[in-house]
């Protein structure tokens, strides 16, 4: 390996490593206590060093959501292989289940600390590509489902909100170590996952005995 080639590599471990520390210290200490001072004491560099990478931990944040995002994104790589509308909607919300409980600490930056939606703020941005991109695949699909006849006909946010509010109650119970009480010991993976498609069969019925 070359010195440039050396360089280049080091350059990408410690990039590594700023990610890797600071989402621990978010996760664990709240994004608002968290400064780049401590994130350099974490992982033994100086402050400056940091910069080099990143301008402040806003910039740090974003990265970690849109790395989350990617993530989230490949679970549903192969949904267009599902032909009826209704069971891409199961898969997809098993997909996000799956997502939630294989990658808790990026769930909890992206959908429960409220410090993604604070840094848009400030910047006065109402726009987050990759977030959006994945709330859009929800709402096309859902109206794809109301024009085939699968999910009741009426206003598509609001069908979106409440389909994923119930993926999102589930992980979030499930990573705040809620669900056990009420499992007796279950498998809580399944059991999200049978409560998920209880309540879009329970649409699915509420159709047909409208037709």
């Amino acid at each position: 390996m070359g010195i440039t080639e050396r360089k280049v590599k080091q350059r990408l471990e410690l990039r590594k490593m700023i990610l890797e520390a600071s989402m621990k210290l978010f996760v664990e200490e709240g994004f608002e206590k968290v400064s780049m001072r401590k994130i350099a004491e974490i992982i033994e560099y100086s402050p400056t060093t940091l910069y080099l990478y990143f301008k402040d931990k806003n910039e740090i944040l974003y990265e970690l959501c849109e790395m989350g995002f990617q993530k989230m994104t490949e679970y549903n790589k192969d949904l267009g292989q599902i032909k009826n509308p209704l069971l891409r909607l199961h898969q997809m919300g098993e997909n996000y289940l799956r997502f939630g409980l294989a990658y808790p600490e990026y769930y909890d930056l992206m959908f429960i600390q409220a410090a993604p939606m604070e840094v848009l703020r400030r910047q006065n941005c109402s726009e987050w590509d990759s977030a959006d991109a994945n709330i859009n695949a929800l709402k096309e699909l859902i109206r794809e489902c109301m024009e085939e006849g699968v999910i009741v006909k009426d206003d598509v946010n609001a069908a979106a909100i409440g389909v994923w509010a119930m993926v999102h109650g589930l992980v979030s119970l499930s990573i705040r170590n809620r669900l056990g009480k009420m499992l007796d010991g279950g498998n809580e993976a399944a059991a999200m996952e049978k409560s998920l498609h209880f309540l879009l069969n329970a649409i699915d019925q509420t159709v047909r005995h409208s037709k």
